[in-house]
C-alpha cells in the first residue's frame, strides 16, 4: 500500500517516468500519510488511443490509480487527485500534433487486500 498504477499509450514527446513516480510518492506521503518504504509505481504502456469520432486525430492518454487502505476522507483524495494531475502536467508533454488525456483516480483496496514481500 499505496498501489499506484500509470496507464499510458504512446503520443508523449517527454515522459519523465522515473520523476513523475518519484514525485507521486512524495505526494501521497505528504497528503495521504503513508510510509515513503511502502510506495511502489508500476507503469503498463497501451498500444494506442482513440477518440469516437475522428480516427485521425492523434491523442495519448495518461490514467494514474492510487489504490489506498481505506480510512482517508473524501477531502483528502480529491486534494490528492487533484495533486496527481499537476503532476501529470508537469512530467508529460505531448507530440505535437497530439492531445493529451490525462487523469487521476484515488480509491479504496477492498478490505481482502493482502500482500507479501520476498
Amino acid at each position: 500500500m499505496p498501489q499506484i498504477t500509470v496507464d499510458y499509450t504512446a503520443g508523449a514527446d517527454s515522459f519523465d517516468e522515473e520523476g513523475l513516480a518519484r514525485a507521486l510518492h512524495e505526494a501521497v506521503v505528504e497528503i495521504a500519510g503513508a510510509k515513503p518504504e511502502a510506495c511502489k509505481t508500476i507503469f503498463r504502456e497501451g498500444y494506442a488511443a482513440y477518440g469516437y469520432e475522428d480516427m485521425d486525430e492523434r491523442h495519448a492518454i495518461v490514467r494514474v490509480t492510487i489504490g489506498l487502505l481505506a480510512g482517508r476522507g473524501e477531502d483528502t483524495k480529491a486534494r490528492l487527485t487533484e495533486t496527481v494531475l499537476e503532476l501529470l502536467r508537469k512530467h508529460v508533454e505531448p507530440q505535437d500534433g497530439v492531445t493529451l488525456h490525462g487523469s487521476a483516480e484515488v480509491r479504496e483496496l477492498d478490505p481482502s487486500y493482502r500482500k507479501f514481500d520476498r
